[in-house]
C-alpha cells in the first residue's frame, strides 16, 4: 500500500471519528460500487470522509450521482451487517483515480473503534 493510500485511510478514520459521518454516492436507490482490483467477484463501495471529496467523483458515468451522508451510527447499525453478509468491501477516501485501500468492513469497524 502506498504512503498516499495510507494517509488517505488515516485521514478517513480521523475525520469520520470526529464528524461521525461518511459520504457515499447515490442516484435514486442505487449506490456506487466498483469491482475490486484485489479480489475476483468482489465489489467495493467507495466512501469518503467529506462531501467535497465525494462530489469530485460525480463525473462521467457517475455524473447523475450525488454525495449522500451516512451517519456513523447508521453505518454501524445497518450497513456493516449487510455489507459483511454480501462480501462487499469498503474503499475509504479513494483518490480521484478511484485507487486506494480495499478493506473488509469488519476491519474498518475495528479501526474506527
Amino acid at each position: 500500500m502506498s504512503d498516499s493510500h495510507q494517509q488517505n485511510y488515516q485521514r478517513f478514520l480521523d475525520e469520520v471519528t470526529a464528524n461521525r459521518v461518511m459520504w457515499g454516492l447515490r442516484f435514486g436507490d442505487e449506490w456506487v460500487v466498483c469491482d475490486s482490483s484485489e479480489f475476483e467477484d468482489t465489489e467495493v463501495m467507495p466512501v469518503w470522509s467529506t462531501e467535497n471529496e465525494a462530489k469530485v467523483q460525480c463525473v462521467d458515468e457517475w455524473a447523475e450521482y450525488e454525495p449522500f451522508e451516512i451517519t456513523l451510527a447508521e453505518f454501524l447499525e445497518v450497513w456493516v451487517e449487510d455489507m459483511s453478509e454480501d462480501g462487499v468491501r469498503i474503499g475509504p477516501n479513494w483518490d480521484a483515480e478511484l485507487d486506494g485501500i480495499e478493506q473488509d468492513v469488519l476491519e474498518l469497524v475495528k479501526a474506527l473503534a
